[in-house]
């Protein structure tokens, strides 16, 4: 086993002055201190490791709270959390930001111990997986719609609330069904279920709920094949802006009379509107027209959402 190299404060800190003060190159480094270049980066560390080396950064605040206001006093909303996004970032990454630094605020507001409803999505899945074990609660977690497909991914409800009990430890109920069914006797014959029927009864006790605002244009259902373009064609005709767990709404927050109303397994509008914390997550402007529905049809009662959306859902 090779004998682990020890290095004297004194040539850490010759190396940390040469390069975090005085600017240098690793290669300039590595000459004037006479070791290789590549030997640069472990006295660095190791500077930083011994404490001679101590990095401060300014605080940020990835927050606007003046659009926060805006919102919470437009919509009458509990609380708003509008993260800030770097500029030209692609909604995947808008998606991201959003959910670094939104998961602290989603984590706040969710109970010590109750029920939590959770509902699937990449915005909800970002969220989700930036949630740290930081004090203990005591949740019942329930799915909160059924699956999308039979590929289970990351993004589902049934992943995210397995993730949210793995890390926080308590109870995961699950609603073992797919998110949409053949026709409306299929679906009927699911919920008269006994299994389903005590699922549903734990959907209509939830302290809170953590939902996903999708747009027509842009839905997960149509990436992964369940929707078609015509279905989609079929729903904007009915005057669908925007989808919460499966049910499509008007301009209005209103559920859309289609076919696909009597075919999803999913938590209903009247339950999410009946959660004393209904929590919705939306990136992007694209988004704005689902959102602001959402909030007229009092779907949420706070709103995560990014800095350009917040402006777009104002604007309109």
């Amino acid at each position: 086993m090779p004998k682990k190299e020890i290095y004297p404060d004194e040539l850490l800190r010759m190396a940390a002055t040469l390069y975090h003060v005085d600017g240098l190159g690793q290669s300039e480094v590595a000459s004037l201190v006479r070791v290789s270049q590549a030997k640069v980066s472990r006295l660095l560390s190791v500077a930083q490791e011994r404490g001679i080396v101590r990095i401060t950064v300014e605080p940020y605040n990835p927050r606007n709270e003046k659009l926060e206001q805006q919102l919470c006093s437009r919509f009458g909303l509990k609380s708003a959390a509008v993260i800030r996004v770097a500029r030209n970032a692609s909604d995947e990454v808008a998606r991201q930001t959003v959910g670094h630094f939104g998961a602290p605020y989603v984590a706040a507001l969710f109970p010590q111990t109750g029920v939590v409803a959770v509902g699937g999505g990449r915005s909800v899945s970002e969220v989700v997986q930036r949630f740290r074990r930081s004090i203990i609660r005591r949740l019942t977690v329930v799915q909160a719609m059924g699956s999308i497909d039979s590929s289970i991914s990351s993004v589902d409800a049934l992943e995210l609330g397995r993730f949210i009990i793995k890390l926080w430890g308590g109870d995961f109920v699950t609603l073992s069904t797919p998110a949409f069914v053949a026709d409306r006797k299929t679906r009927d014959s699911f919920l008269g279920s006994e299994q389903i029927r005590s699922v549903w009864q734990r959907l209509k006790q939830a302290d809170a709920a953590l939902v996903g605002v999708g747009s027509i244009e842009k839905s997960v259902y149509l990436e992964r094949n369940v929707l078609t373009l015509k279905d989609i064609d079929e729903l904007r005709a009915a005057g669908a802006v925007g989808e919460i767990c499966g049910h499509f709404f008007d301009a209005s927050g209103r559920e859309c009379k289609s076919r696909w109303r009597d075919r999803v397994i999913s938590i209903e509008l009247d339950h999410l509107r009946k959660i004393p914390q209904t929590i919705g997550v939306a990136a992007g402007p694209a988004r704005a027209a689902a959102v602001g529905a959402a909030l007229r049809g009092g779907l949420l009662m706070s709103l995560l959402i990014d800095e350009s959306g917040a402006e777009a859902l104002l604007a309109r």
